[in-house]
């Protein structure tokens, strides 16, 4: 004697699911590995694209670097001329102030 069809159905039925599951599992397995993929290209692009954007990020920040240190240098250097032409004078009036304090403690100066 044999198994009973009822149980024989129902086992084939079993089976069929464990079947059927199984293939839904790959199929997700798959799709879930194909997205992987996708994600690391993505991020692979963007890291490229981070880098070039930073490139020329920093390339712009060197020009406006240039750019102010010859403006600010100008600056400087007229600041510094302007300076000495002040501290020139000043030396000259001190100068001026110290022979004319001689002249007037020591007489006529030499």
């Amino acid at each position: 004697m044999g198994v009973p069809v009822s149980e024989e159905r129902e086992g084939e039925f079993t089976m069929g699911n464990l079947t059927d599951d199984m293939t839904r599992l790959r199929g997700e397995v798959d799709a879930l590995r194909s997205n992987r993929g996708a994600l690391m290209q993505d991020l692979a692009r963007g890291a490229k694209d981070l880098t070039s954007t930073v490139s020329a990020m920093q390339a712009g920040f060197a020009a406006a670097h240039a750019a102010m240190a010859r403006t600010t240098g100008k600056a400087r250097a007229s600041y510094v001329a302007r300076i000495k032409k002040q501290v020139g004078r000043m030396r000259k009036e001190n100068a001026a102030d110290l022979a004319g304090a001689s002249q007037a403690w020591f007489g006529k100066v030499k």
